[in-house]
């Protein structure tokens, strides 16, 4: 079910993150969310279906400890955690002490992005943002990290 487990982490009342709200249509686009918590890491979003099989639009999220890469062949750990709502896009603000992922959070980048390609262990995109721009793909593991781990890999433009 959409957002069940956003839910289940968060306690509304206490905390300015939007509530769960499954949507129908639209997506392409992204976000990239600096995350002051226990640990600094950034949050990726990109706004696309549930899963392959859904019409419920989500952000997919992924909680990368080094920040998004910058340079083509850079590689960097992504640890996919739960779908949140798509109006989380533009959330900046302080989730207090005590909530789950307390700590600050602002926007880092955000834009559109095209999707090239989609399955259960490839998605390949081209982000268009302010800082993150270029040929991306995220890559599904089973090493570091556990079953949610994937790599998110900067590629080399197409025709280079």
């Amino acid at each position: 079910m959409a957002l069940e487990k956003y839910k289940e982490k968060r306690n509304f009342t206490k905390t300015p993150e939007p509530e769960a709200k499954a949507v129908k249509g639209g997506q392409g686009r992204f976000a990239v969310q600096e995350h002051h918590a226990s640990q600094l890491h950034w949050d990726f979003r990109l706004e696309m279906a549930e899963d392959l099989n859904s019409d419920t639009i989500v952000l997919k999220s992924w909680a990368v400890p080094k920040g998004i890469p910058e340079e083509v062949g850079e590689k960097r750990l992504a640890v996919e955690v739960e779908d949140h709502p798509v109006d989380y896009i533009d959330f900046e603000g302080e989730i207090p002490e005590g909530s789950y992922g307390a700590g600050a959070v602002k926007i880092w980048d955000s834009g559109k992005y095209e999707l090239i390609k989609r399955d259960e262990k490839i998605i390949e995109f081209i982000l268009e943002g302010k800082k993150a721009k270029g040929r991306y793909t995220l890559i599904k593991t089973s090493g570091y990290g556990g079953k949610n781990s994937w790599l998110i890999i900067k590629n080399t433009p197409k025709g280079v």
